[in-house]
């Protein structure tokens, strides 16, 4: 019998809703949004965005209510290498969020100087994503998540609205979108 515990170290849980938007399938992204909202970490709860985007004039920004989280998703958990640079500045903001997975999901981020909406909306069926510790050379950690591909998606700052669109994606043998949810998203490394 396969035991229904799993051995590997919890190093996150929470959401990780994502955007990435072009003007055409393929094409550049106008914008690449990465928000999370972090229930149990090594460094608390708390909230952050990584954003670049037309409507950021291509600057990558980070905003937080927490920055020791933001500081070690950059160390222990982020990826894409230009958003890993420890010199770009931390924003305090606010966070907030309303609507669901019927029909739209708001992310709102406030600062002084800024207002920020990421919506969602036109959801698919959501589907389970399972990455094992290892399975990817340059990457020693493993997640898991609900994904609910979005279609459409929309950000915005100040009012001004981003370019760019989702566009579908396969991931194994789901079709998802390069917009969605990222739900009960827990990431483990092995022990």
């Amino acid at each position: 019998m396969v035991s229904p515990t799993d051995t590997n170290q919890v190093l996150l849980t929470g959401e990780n809703n994502f955007m990435r938007l072009h003007l055409e399938e393929n094409g550049p992204m106008t914008t690449r949004a990465g928000h999370w909202r972090i229930l149990l970490s090594p460094v608390g709860p708390g909230h952050v965005l990584f954003l670049k985007s037309d409507v950021t004039d291509d600057q990558l920004r980070i905003y937080s209510d927490n920055i020791a989280l933001a500081r070690w998703l950059q160390d222990e958990i982020v990826g894409n290498p230009e958003m890993k640079d420890p010199a770009i500045p931390v924003i305090t903001a606010a966070f907030d969020r309303w609507g669901d997975t019927s029909f739209f999901w708001t992310e709102s981020i406030e600062t002084e100087e800024e207002s920020i909406e990421l919506t969602w909306y036109d959801f698919g069926e959501p589907f389970v994503i399972t990455v094992p510790p290892g399975s990817s050379p340059d990457r020693p950690l493993g997640w898991n998540s609900v994904f609910i591909p979005a279609s459409r998606a929309q950000l915005t700052i100040n009012g001004e609205v981003a370019q760019g669109r989702p566009f579908p994606e396969q991931r194994g043998v789901r079709l998802s979108s390069t917009a969605g949810l990222a739900l009960s998203e827990t990431w483990v490394r092995p022990v």
